[in-house]
């Protein structure tokens, strides 16, 4: 392991602290009084408090010094007295261990009395403090000079979601993400069991992946000897357990899609479903926007978020737009009472690309995706969705090409999708059985089998019932402001990080150049590394069998090419 020469000091004070006999890494508890908001909120002159936190700031100032600790709520100032600190003969513990042996990023505790400096802001001065944990890598703490300006900013996106630890250490507006993310969950839950309904779990590892059409992640069970898949949705378990005799119940599940990742999709995300008995998609849109509102209010403190350009209003009620409508007016098309053919043509008409394994349901999607989605920024439910788009939906009441399904719109994307559910045994195997056409014919997100499990449950009976899911992360998103669902994840799924290079110095000076510019033609890459002929080629055969750079001959000579 290559360290930094910062690395290599913080484990030379680390052994120094050894050796004067303190535990960088103490096991006991450390009784702690206060939060630095609970100090600062309660503010007492001269009371006594007990805090602990991550040293951010250090300026030492011959025997009295400043420093600052950040803790879980906010930052507080302290102020080190040496005579205060070592009362007696001995200043070591000040002298040596606080000038020389504490690094920003250690976390320490702290006691002293709260007091108010001249400029006013409230300081604990200290009568000791103690090591509670040393930290061997500096923190990506941004710098700023004596113009006020600030670089060295921890923002590159890639370092922040790999290192959350270290973005949240250092961006404390990062936490507050996470923090409304909870308050969302908690809003919700309270919101469900107040209704009388109740949070239940549902397998993650199941024999046949259902309840939505997406591509799943395939394990193996070794002691079954079968195949398993990840869940990619919960709904058929929750109507299970609605069949079982639940009149309500939801929840939380982590559902899992082999599919591409963009701004808006992580493999692994966070949705929660919620179904009720004798409910029908009318009375879900009702519950839908009250506890949106509720959501929004409690996250937030108010009905309105901004979403980078927009602001959006969660109050209730929304509105409300047919499929057939929305589509008909942004496009001129109606899809009611066409053939499969006429809606592939018209798409094509209008510049979609389509193809042959494509459903008459797909293609309906993919011209609402294309012309309509985007045009929705205010809440909006889109209803009434072809049979042929929703497998598991109950044909509409008054139309028999429809079903009794809305999708909730907000900033031209989904976040919640609802139905009146499907209780028709025999209808329901017809469709599943038309879905395995669709799979038969090449369409990879039609349902490629059949869970005659959930079609016995069904035939023992089920209730009128109404099912709503709702993508949590994607709510968090619109209501925290963040355009990327990496930004309200703690941790988003990312290629494996590449494995630092350990090179001499012969080939640090040829791949450095490479970074600044790639390809580079041999000649003049070599003359500008300025290294001896020897040292040119033990360094650029060095970075070849590294697999770090290669060389390659064209037509206009010898070119070298930093590798990916």
């Amino acid at each position: 392991m290559q360290l930094s020469e910062q690395e290599q000091v913080r484990r030379q004070k680390l052994s120094r602290l050894r050796e004067i006999g303190i535990n960088p890494y103490p096991a006991a508890q450390y009784h702690v009084t206060h939060s630095s908001k609970k100090a600062i909120a309660d503010y007492k002159e001269g009371e006594k408090v007990v805090m602990a936190g991550r040293l951010m700031r250090k300026k030492i100032q011959g025997s009295a010094s400043f420093g600052e600790i950040q803790d879980g709520e906010g930052r507080i100032q302290l102020y080190f007295n040496r005579d205060e600190i070592c009362p007696g003969e001995d200043k070591s513990h000040y002298n040596e261990v606080f000038k020389k042996l504490l690094d920003l990023g250690d976390f320490i505790g702290v006691e002293g009395t709260l007091f108010t400096t001249q400029v006013g802001e409230i300081t604990v001065s200290l009568t000791g403090f103690t090591l509670l944990s040393k930290a061997l890598k500096p923190l990506p703490l941004p710098k700023t000079d004596a113009e006020g300006n600030t670089y060295d900013e921890f923002i590159d996106p890639e370092m922040r979601y790999r290192q959350r630890y270290a973005d949240l250490a250092v961006n404390p507006h990062v936490k507050e993400v996470f923090v409304k993310r909870t308050k969302l969950f908690n809003a919700m839950r309270n919101f469900f069991n107040d209704a009388g309904y109740f949070e239940v779990e549902t397998p993650i590892l199941q024999p046949i992946a259902g309840g939505a059409a997406a591509r799943p992640f395939v394990t193996h069970h070794n002691s079954l000897d079968m195949p398993l898949y990840m869940r990619i949705a919960n709904e058929l378990y929750l109507k299970r357990l609605i069949v079982g005799g639940f009149e309500g119940v939801y929840e939380f599940s982590k559902n899992f899609r082999n599919e591409g990742m963009d701004r808006t999709h992580n493999p692994e995300f966070t949705a929660m479903e919620i179904y009720v008995a004798y409910k029908d998609y009318n009375w879900m849109m009702e519950f839908c926007e009250q506890l949106l509102e509720h959501c929004a209010i409690a996250v937030n403190g108010t009905t309105k978020a901004t979403f980078g350009e927009h602001e959006v209003d969660f109050k209730a009620p929304y509105a409300r737009v047919t499929m057939a409508d929305s589509i008909k007016h942004f496009t001129g098309f109606d899809i009611l009472d066409k053939t499969e053919d006429e809606i592939r043509a018209a798409a094509q008409g209008m510049g979609i690309e389509v193809d042959e394994t494509m459903g008459k349901g797909k293609l309906i999607d993919e011209i609402f995706g294309e012309k309509c989605e985007g045009n929705y920024i205010q809440p909006t439910y889109i209803t009434d969705y072809p049979k042929e788009m929703s497998p598991l939906c109950k044909e509409h009441r008054d139309n028999p090409e429809l079903t009794e399904r809305f999708e909730l719109m907000v900033c031209g994307k989904e976040i919640a999708n609802a139905y009146s559910e499907l209780n028709d045994p025999i209808d329901q195997r017809e469709r599943f059985e038309a879905q395995l056409e669709l799979a038969k014919r090449g369409d990879d997100e039609a349902t490629a089998s059949i869970d005659y499990d959930f079609l016995r449950s069904l035939e023992y009976g089920m209730p009128p019932t109404s099912g709503m899911g709702i993508g949590m992360d994607r709510l968090i998103m619109f209501l925290t402001n963040n355009q990327s669902i990496q930004e309200v994840l703690f941790f988003p799924q990312m290629k494996p990080e590449k494995k630092a290079l350990d090179l001499n110095e012969n080939e640090k000076a040829i791949y450095d150049l490479l970074k600044k510019e790639s390809p580079q033609e041999l000649g003049a890459l070599k003359a500008a590394a300025g290294l001896s002929n020897k040292g040119w080629d033990k360094g650029l055969k060095g970075l070849t069998k590294l697999g770090a750079a290669k060389v390659s001959k064209t037509d206009e000579g010898l070119f070298v090419t930093i590798a990916d």
